[in-house]
Formats: C-alpha cells, sequence, structure tokens
C-alpha cells in the first residue's frame, strides 16, 4: 500500500508539472490557432534562469520569480516577432516555430554551457514527512500544492473577470469577440504571456523535482505538453488538468510495474482517446 500511496503522490506532482506547462499551451491553440512548438523553450529557459537566480540569490523564492519574468520576456517576443508573421498559417508555424526551439535550446548552451546542472530544493523543502508507513516527500507535496493554486487562480481568472470572459469566448468563436469591437490582439498577447509565465514556472520546479536540468529537457517536456493538450481536449482548462493527472500517473505506475512500455504509454493513452472522443477528455466544454 505504501507503494501504491508514493506512485499517486508521483504521479500527482507530475502531472501538475505537466499542467502548468500545457494549460497555456492549450489556451494558446484554442483561442489563437497557433501550433506553437517552441512552447518548451520557454519552459526551458525558465528552468535555467530560475535555477541560475536561486544559486545566486540561495531564495528558491526569487528564483521561481526570475523564471516566471523569463517565460514572460521569451514569449512576448516569441508572439511578437516568430507567431506575429504567421498567424492562420498551421505549416509555416510549425516550422518556425520549431526552428525557434532549436535555436533557444542551443543558446541555453552558449550562456550555461553543455553539461547537466544539479538542482536541489531549498532546505525547508528537502526531505520528507513520514505518516505511519506512508513517506511524504516535502517538495513533490510542494509541487502539487502549486499546481493546484495556479488552476484555483486560472479558473478564477476565465469565470469571474472580465478578461477571463472575454477569452473564454474567444476560444469559441474569435470572429464574434472581434466583431464586438475588442482588441483580439491584445487578448491574443495577454494569453500568449501567462501561457509563457507558466512554462517558465514549470520549469524551475522540474529542476529540484528531478535533480538535474539539461537542454533536452524543454523538446521532452514540449511533446508531453502537446500530448496531453490533445488528451485534455484544445482549449479546456478541466481537460488539460485531467490529462495532466492521467498521463503523470499512468507514467508513474508504468515505471514501477511494466518499464518496458513506461516510455510508450501515454502515446498509447492519446491513441485511444483519438479513437474513441477525438474531441479530448473535456474538449466539448470550452476553456474551464
Amino acid at each position: 500500500m505504501d507503494i501504491i500511496f508514493s506512485l499517486i503522490i508521483n504521479g500527482l506532482a507530475t502531472g501538475m508539472l505537466l499542467f502548468l506547462l500545457a494549460a497555456g499551451l492549450s489556451l494558446i491553440f484554442g483561442l489563437m490557432d497557433v501550433l506553437n512548438f517552441a512552447h518548451g523553450a520557454l519552459f526551458l529557459w525558465g528552468a535555467y534562469a530560475g535555477i541560475w537566480i536561486y544559486t545566486l540569490t540561495d531564495s528558491f523564492l526569487l528564483g521561481m520569480v526570475a523564471a516566471v519574468a523569463a517565460g514572460i520576456v521569451l514569449g512576448y517576443l516569441l508572439e511578437r516577432f516568430i507567431i506575429l508573421p504567421v498567424y492562420g498559417n498551421h505549416i509555416q508555424q510549425i516550422l518556425i516555430t520549431l526552428g525557434a526551439m532549436l535555436v533557444l535550446s542551443e543558446l541555453v548552451k552558449v550562456f550555461w554551457g553543455p553539461n547537466q546542472i544539479v538542482a536541489q530544493p531549498p532546505e525547508y523543502l528537502a526531505g520528507s514527512w513520514g505518516i505511519g508507513d506512508f513517506v511524504l516527500i516535502k517538495y513533490r507535496l510542494f509541487v502539487i500544492l502549486v499546481g493546484f493554486i495556479v488552476w484555483i487562480a486560472l479558473l478564477l481568472l476565465l469565470n469571474k473577470t472580465k478578461i477571463g470572459l472575454i477569452v473564454r469566448a474567444g476560444v469559441m468563436n474569435k470572429e464574434m469577440v472581434q466583431a464586438l469591437g475588442i482588441n483580439i490582439r491584445k487578448v491574443f498577447l495577454f494569453v500568449f504571456i501567462l501561457g509563457a509565465s507558466m512554462a517558465g514556472l514549470s520549469g524551475i520546479l522540474l529542476g529540484p523535482y528531478s535533480g538535474v536540468i539539461h537542454s533536452g529537457i524543454g523538446l521532452e517536456y514540449g511533446i508531453l505538453a502537446f500530448i496531453v493538450v490533445i488528451i485534455g481536449g484544445m482549449g479546456s482548462m478541466l481537460g488539460s488538468v485531467l490529462a495532466s493527472v492521467l498521463v503523470g500517473l499512468a507514467g508513474s505506475f508504468a515505471a514501477y510495474y511494466v518499464p518496458e512500455i513506461s516510455v510508450g504509454v501515454n502515446m498509447l493513452i492519446m491513441l485511444l482517446i483519438l479513437l474513441f472522443k477525438p474531441s479530448g477528455l473535456a474538449g466539448d466544454q470550452g476553456a474551464v
């Protein structure tokens, strides 16, 4: 029972990391109809910038702020100079964002070197709590808590604010929103920067969770984020949460019980979803 409990905690922590990365990507596609394959690069730069500041200052909080800031700055530049010229053309979006992904991954090596960087949780999040036979690792619980808080904040933003109403309406029918006199371009930029900031936050949280960061994590987790978006449904926050938790738990249990299929289990889940519910787990429920 203690093994199952540990696997559930591990799966939930991985799922929340994926949610932070995939939720913004889902909204970007749902509202902007943009296939952004450079989203993983924002995650990558958030990880490196955040861990760098954390190492320099010995403050994990400042590292998280730096990771979010890195995501925001790169997200703004990416939308303004890379995405903007190719709106409405999926083929060009795929090519140019893949190119941006490769360039940003190589730039990480220029600034921080090609070797892995060790990342440890801060002292107050290191170690674990023991409750009977159960062991609760503090940092994994912290990741789950951060993911849950961000999810609740997103729900409040989307359902209780004017900008959230515009975003949800835009996901369903952006032409209607523009016809009402709303500057959809500003909404696009807001959503893109919001998604980028969440990707940066997810990046720094991964560091102490995995113990190391390297230049390949952007592509690796970017692919996982797309799998989550497809499973959950484009533009759906509920779908992103459900899919992230499902992928996290499936990966955790598969890696322990059937390690031979742990790499392909997420692809199998995506295939089954596409076969039986092509719109995703909650793809017909909008951005909520």
